[in-house]
């Protein structure tokens, strides 16, 4: 009997809603390997802000080095243009009359 009182009260509730989230929340505390990650994410940003600021190219070679390239053509603008060959062709009365004029060279 004294167990299960003991058991039953001893127990801690969890939260309300989402664990790590709003007013009743577990905050985890800092360990040593979150120190060291941050501090490597630091560097790696320093080294990165370093790059940027002295770039290997000049801006006239960034900004000029896709002329030589050709760009490629879309598929789709590939299949417009077949498609357009068949069947978008101009056709005016005369061309469409002229079966009709069969007549008109011997009068």
């Amino acid at each position: 009997m004294h167990l299960t009182a003991l058991l039953m009260l001893s127990k801690r509730k969890p939260p309300h809603g989402i664990k790590y989230r709003g007013k009743n929340r577990v905050v985890p505390k800092p360990k040593m390997e979150h120190l060291f990650m941050l501090r490597h994410r630091l560097e790696r940003d320093e080294e990165n802000m370093l790059i940027l600021r002295h770039p290997y190219l000049t801006s006239e070679q960034s900004r000029d080095y896709m002329k030589d390239l050709k760009v490629p053509v879309p598929l789709s603008v590939v299949g417009n243009r077949k498609r357009n060959e068949l069947f978008n062709k101009h056709f005016s009365w005369v061309d469409q009359l002229a079966h009709l004029r069969v007549r008109d060279a011997w009068e």
